[in-house]
């Protein structure tokens, strides 16, 4: 069957001034056929004949291609320019990219499937709640106005945004919500990341971008070391492994967990991949011999800053913990040994009941440590605790340490603690870097009664 001329010409170019952005300049008596084709494909009008294709994964030409087949395949003359061709062909991947296991086109469908739950944000299709900061990206809870009127929980940002939970109702959204981002959570949606910005400004204006009256990110700020971003902990772990050849490590069939055993054998690192922020990222063990029993244990939740799981790390490396042998039942000496950094620094001493405390002069941070358990050494029970936040009840991040925990060891975790500093700021997306390209021109730069299977 014959596909019917219409009188129709589109020509798609690459956006003036924005990065991936396509335009689409429409001509012919019949030009709003093509008009109304493109708008149902999420291409958005900036004028009578002209409409841009602006996305937040940057998957602009591949998405130009797919309508130009479209559009050919119901009889209108398409136009691809030579700078638009080159997009179309260039090779590329995201740099950094935290699912490294996916292939191209697997890619591709993770950053289509965050671009439909950027649209409905921003057509009204799902309400946002309410989102919060998990100490590695943003995350938010919110609710489908149309579908099935699910409550969803959302993870990431920009092309890596990911439903992560579902739930029955706004309700018992919120409710899971509160419970593991309390003292971050914060109401409504969150500031549009740069991306997003970049992306609303490309579908409105044909003109160059405008300048921001201030960033929707903060400039990297210095902090306390308790209040620093997590960073990478898988780089921490392989930098770690890389400037200590005593140390080997193997990962588990699951790949989900990286283990790191000194050459003696006695003393072993537990880290999992993957973890939420308040969740154990992290188990350090001691052992008198290979074969014994565990003689003290320190955990780290996913969300520990970055300079304080360093700090723990070089620490091990410097033989804080090697000696297991000092691991002896914990008395008042070895208390105040281990907190002597906070008291000079100023920290708040409390004593209530079997808990004593040391708080961070501005209250965001703290040192909890349990006299009952103290006196149940056997046990491996988290006799120290550290955390920070707004709420101790609510921390950000924690580490807790068992009784036997060397004294030294918990010295350097509170002197940094009491006088180190790190970065703090939001990350920023991921770049796309262009490889050379591999792909010949598949399509002409003119398309015309070209059938295929797909619609638009």
């Amino acid at each position: 069957m014959t596909t019917p001329s219409i009188d129709a010409h589109v020509r798609l170019d690459v956006h003036p001034h924005h990065s991936s952005a396509v335009t689409a300049v429409l001509t012919g008596s019949q030009a709003h056929i093509a008009h109304a084709a493109l708008e149902a494909g999420n291409w958005s009008a900036v004028g009578n004949s002209t409409l841009v294709l602006a996305r937040i994964d940057h998957e602009e030409p591949y998405w130009a291609e797919w309508a130009a087949e479209q559009l050919a395949a119901d009889g209108i003359t398409v136009e691809i320019t030579p700078k638009l061709r080159e997009a179309m062909d260039e090779e590329w991947t995201w740099a950094n990219y935290p699912m490294h296991w996916c292939t191209r086109s697997e890619i591709r469908q993770v950053s289509d499937d965050a671009q439909k739950i950027h649209d409905d944000i921003r057509h009204g299709h799902l309400l946002i709640h309410a989102h919060a900061h998990d100490g590695h990206t943003t995350v938010a809870v919110g609710t489908y106005l149309h579908r099935n009127g699910k409550s969803v929980y959302l993870h990431g940002e920009n092309h890596l945004r990911q439903v992560a939970d579902i739930f029955d109702s706004p309700a018992a959204a919120l409710v899971a919500f509160e419970k593991a981002h309390g003292a971050a959570m914060r109401p409504g949606p969150a500031p549009l990341t740069d991306t997003e910005q970049d992306t609303a400004q490309a579908r409105t204006s044909f003109g160059p971008p405008t300048a921001r009256a201030e960033s929707s990110r903060p400039e990297p700020e210095t902090v306390p070391a308790y209040a620093a971003d997590a960073g990478n902990h898988d780089a921490l772990l392989e930098t770690f492994l890389e400037d200590h050849r005593d140390w080997q490590k193997w990962r588990t069939w699951s790949d989900d967990t990286t283990h790191a055993i000194h050459e003696d054998q006695t003393l072993r690192i537990e880290h999992v991949h993957e973890t939420q922020a308040r969740e154990t990222a992290w188990t350090i063990a001691a052992y008198e011999s290979p074969v014994s029993d565990r003689m003290w244990v320190l955990t780290a939740s996913g969300a520990t800053p970055a300079p304080v799981m360093r700090e723990l790390l070089n620490q091990l490396a410097d033989g804080d913990g090697l000696d297991t042998a000092i691991g002896t039942p914990v008395d008042e000496k070895m208390v105040t040994a281990a907190t002597q950094p906070l008291s000079d620094a100023g920290w708040k001493h409390t004593v209530d009941g079997r808990w004593i405390r040391w708080t961070s002069p501005g209250g965001d941070a703290g040192i909890r440590f349990d006299a009952f358990t103290a006196q149940h050494p056997s046990q491996n029970l988290a006799t120290w605790t550290v955390w920070a936040g707004s709420d101790p009840d609510s921390p950000i991040w924690t580490v807790t340490a068992s009784p036997h925990t060397p004294s030294s060891l918990l010295a350097d975790l509170t002197e940094n603690l009491a006088h180190g500093i790190g970065t703090r700021k939001t990350p920023k997306t991921s770049r796309r870097i262009a490889t050379t390209t591999t792909v010949p021109p598949g399509l002409p730069r003119v398309y015309k009664h070209q059938p295929v299977g797909r619609s638009l």
